[in-house]
């Protein structure tokens, strides 16, 4: 398995080396590569078993270095990125090209990011190349919230994860940018539609569910446990699955009639940011048990709630 801690000068040595780490930050852990090397990067799709049609997040630590691989930074993006960063917030910048292109997926832009999370910044500080860093998970697979999830799926293949303790938000980045004037979401996440459109106005939202994705994270079938996922509407229909080998993830409250120990409840303070932080922890949980089917309920489409539904459904997708 790999070896786990916070030795950043070891994460460093490694990254220079074209090796990869698991890195924190305050979405889900991240698997790292030098993103200017392409044999490196390579190496992130190998080793997760993802498409080389789905493009990877660059990430760094200043808008400075942003500089230096994007074209050009728009007026909203500059805005967006010294109100948000560090933060759950990616945005997509037509790419220099010291950018490779198996990072983006022969697309024109690439996806960036400046985490908030310290032990990470430190890491990024200390080398002169961004890292792609794509959720550290098995392709399609829950992402992982804590280093022992990583540990559990990927620590067989990579040398090293740097532990950063839990995430603090546990949902991807929301994913932004720019066509024609019009500020486009193309993945919901962790920094919400209404405090981007407090900052900058109206946005469009263009969820990609094709094969072709113009951005990270965009498929229809992801985040997926290898549990069937099936939503429903809890207070009515639980009544007709199977006590005994039904799990339930839930908003606020147990439901009657299955045990306890096959619920998961996500906030019982009704609290979104709290049922984030969650959602990945229990659809881990349900792996551990004799569960052959797990049921759920989407939860209010607002704020954070919009990113959950939206990787809720995208877990049912392939049930």
């Amino acid at each position: 398995m790999a070896q786990i801690g916070q030795d950043i000068i070891k994460a460093k040595e490694l990254l220079e080396d074209g090796k990869l780490v698991a890195i924190p930050t305050e979405t889900v852990y991240g698997l790292a590569a030098n993103a200017l090397n392409p044999e490196a990067a390579l190496e992130i799709f190998r080793v997760k078993q993802r498409p080389a049609f789905d493009p990877l997040i660059a990430h760094t630590d200043s808008l400075e270095k942003v500089e230096k691989f994007a074209r050009e930074i728009p007026e909203k993006a500059q805005i967006l990125a010294k109100h948000f960063w560090p933060g759950p917030l990616t945005i997509l910048f037509d790419k220099q090209s010291i950018i490779p292109d198996i990072v983006t997926s022969g697309l024109d832009r690439v996806a960036v990011r400046i985490p908030s999370h310290q032990l990470t910044l430190d890491l990024l500080k200390s080398i002169d190349f961004p890292l792609a860093a794509p959720s550290a998970n098995p392709f399609g697979y829950v992402s992982p919230t804590e280093a022992k999830h990583v540990n559990d799926n990927l620590g067989e293949k990579i040398p090293y994860i740097l532990d950063g303790g839990s995430c603090e938000i546990g949902l991807e980045s929301t994913i932004v940018g720019f066509e024609n004037d019009e500020t486009i979401i193309y993945r919901l996440g962790g920094m919400s539609l209404d405090q981007i459109q407090d900052l900058i106005g109206d946005v469009k939202i263009n969820i990609n569910k094709s094969s072709n994705p113009k951005a990270p994270g965009m498929l229809k079938s992801h985040y997926a446990p290898s549990i069937p996922v099936r939503i429903i509407n809890l207070k009515e229909d639980y009544s007709l699955y199977d006590p005994n080998s039904t799990g339930v993830i839930s908003f606020k409250e147990f439901v009657p009639g299955i045990p306890e120990d096959n619920q998961f409840v996500l906030s019982e303070s009704g609290d979104l940011g709290e049922a984030a932080r969650n959602l990945f922890k229990a659809l881990r949980t349900f792996e551990e048990k004799p569960i052959k089917l797990l049921i759920t309920e989407l939860l209010p489409e607002k704020g954070l709630g919009l990113a959950i539904n939206d990787r809720l459904k995208r877990a049912a997708a392939s049930a």
